[in-house]
């Protein structure tokens, strides 16, 4: 039974310590150790998005987080289908209950962030099967084979039949998959360097980029290669259209294929290495607070504040938002067993989709959605006659509200992701003061004391975090806006790019204090 005063969450902790976890490290781990794990961890992500689920017919499944799958670091058809969609959205829900004071634990005592900890981790897998369920009765359909396969070894009808055996263990499959990638991320944080979730994204985009800049394949695979069905690449798509076309036909729509046209037009390229450089830009942007040690005469160091203070966690977080809206509109306007829910269940209003496809015509969930490049929103503003079948049918009107709705909903939804974000993992201004007071650094010219110091980070930090949010949440956007190659999404770029920095300054971090060891307890290493 929990103790007077203290969270009822105390009352799962019987449960949640006996989820499987991996341990902390008893002391230091040494930079080898830790890029080695970091490196097998990264060689068995791709493993797994190569490990397709048995039994799983690939021709017949929707894939409902098609438009966010970069992001999600997800691939369709293999273990890691649900990606990381699980795991960040347990640490919205868990973020926003305790942001709000729904759930009361202060983060900052010991004992109440672990049973924080422990219940994000059962939330997690609760997510994971919210997640896998709807789609496997949906949308992840067995093979002919496997489901008669299924009914001749069970032989039985009704929750016995084939199907739904085949069903459950396609289930089983997501669920084992998903708590395997918690698992690998848990390994990272605890043993290697950085965020799991960050290094999966990464990679992730980092691959869809490749591919979508030089796959040399055709469009349609099973069809042979022509100027309807060019190499998929930007590049070999550039040079194929160049090569097949004369230069009459290159100025009269050539080029604007090259340059505008789905699959991986070259904006998108340019669009692509320009957010590249612009985030490469920002990340090194910083306000950078005097320190001096209050024993050690001489003793002098600086305290960062970044421009992108909150990280691209709150983009994270977003575009989780996003996909579970995207996911749970399509299961209410498709689903026979939930479109029949009064008011919320097949209303267009709501979003409507076409046969087969799991991007948005209409509704709050098309003016939600991503937009993918300037041909879905320019080009049908520019030439509604010609080109409105780009945006399904909706006039210049509606084209630009969806542009302005995704913009704002991003730009807002960071900002409040990267105030929750800086108090829950103690960067806020109070966590900061005592992190530096407690180092035995002060700022010169003003007393040693955590209150002042406080007050002085006050004037920076709640201002830069709404900044950072906004930064951060208007590229991801813009970039979508833009487009980018490999169906990465601008979100995606951002992502990967400020993830690799990110990943780059912590290891140079972990160099310093392996030839420091005194700057461990700075840094919050051990």
């Amino acid at each position: 039974m929990a103790e007077e005063g203290k969270s009822k969450l105390y009352r799962l902790k019987p449960l949640t310590d006996r989820l499987p976890a991996v341990s902390r490290p008893e002391g230091h781990v040494h930079f080898r150790t830790k890029m080695m794990w970091v490196i097998l961890i990264l060689v068995f992500y791709f493993v797994m998005t190569n490990v397709f689920i048995y039994g799983l017919d690939q021709k017949s499944t929707v894939d409902m987080f098609a438009q966010y799958r970069a992001i999600l670091a997800g691939a369709q058809g293999s273990l890691m289908h649900l990606g990381i969609g699980p795991i960040v959205t347990g640490s919205i829900i868990m973020q926003l209950f305790v942001g709000a004071k729904i759930i009361k634990l202060d983060l900052k005592n010991e004992e109440d962030k672990a049973v924080y900890q422990s219940t994000q981790k059962f939330l997690v897998i609760i997510m994971i099967v919210v997640e896998a369920v709807p789609q496997v009765f949906g949308y992840l359909v067995p093979s002919d084979a496997f489901v008669s396969g299924m009914g001749g070894i069970f032989g039985g009808t009704g929750a016995l039949s084939g199907l739904n055996i085949a069903r459950s263990i396609i289930i089983l499959q997501l669920i084992v998959g998903s708590y395997i990638v918690f698992l690998m991320d848990e390994v990272v944080s605890k043993w290697g360097i950085g965020s799991g979730v960050s290094l999966f994204i990464a990679a992730g985009v980092a691959e869809a980029i490749f591919t979508g800049t030089v796959n040399w394949h055709a469009y349609e695979p099973t069809e042979a290669m022509s100027l309807a069905n060019p190499p998929t690449g930007t590049i070999p798509k550039t040079i194929y259209i160049i090569q097949n076309m004369s230069a009459a036909e290159l100025v009269g729509g050539g080029y604007e294929r090259i340059l505008l046209s789905n699959p991986n037009p070259m904006v998108a390229l340019i669009g692509t290495i320009a957010i590249f450089f612009f985030v490469a830009y920002a990340e090194s942007v910083r306000i950078e607070l005097p320190l001096a040690h209050g024993t050690a005469r001489g003793a002098r160091g600086r305290y960062p504040i970044k421009l992108i203070y909150a990280s691209n966690i709150p983009v994270i977080l977003m575009a989780a938002l996003l996909a579970n809206v995207s996911m749970f509109s399509l299961l209410l306007w498709s689903n026979p067993g939930l479109n029949g829910i009064p008011l919320i269940g097949g209303q267009p209003w709501l979003g409507y989709y076409e046969p087969g496809s799991s991007y948005p015509s209409g509704g709050l969930a098309w003016y939600l959605s991503t937009p993918r490049g300037l041909s879905d929103w320019l080009l049908p503003i520019l030439s509604p006659d010609r080109y409105g079948y780009l945006a399904s049918g909706h006039d210049p009107l509606q084209v630009g509200l969806h542009v302005l709705a995704y913009v704002g909903v991003m730009v807002i939804g960071s900002i409040i992701f990267a105030k929750f974000w800086i108090e829950t993992t103690n960067m806020g201004p109070e966590a900061v003061a005592k992190q530096i007071e407690s180092s035995g650094l002060q700022i010169p010219g003003f007393r040693r004391d955590p209150r002042v110091l406080k007050r002085v980070l006050e004037r920076y930090i709640p201002v830069v975090t709404v900044m950072s949010g906004a930064i951060v949440g208007g590229l991801a956007a813009g970039a979508d806006l833009i487009g980018t190659v490999g169906n990465a999404s601008g979100t995606g770029v951002l992502l990967a790019v400020g993830i690799m920095i990110q990943l780059f300054e912590a290891m140079g971090r972990e160099q310093m204090m392996e030839m420091h060891p005194v700057l461990r307890g700075f840094f919050g290493g051990e």
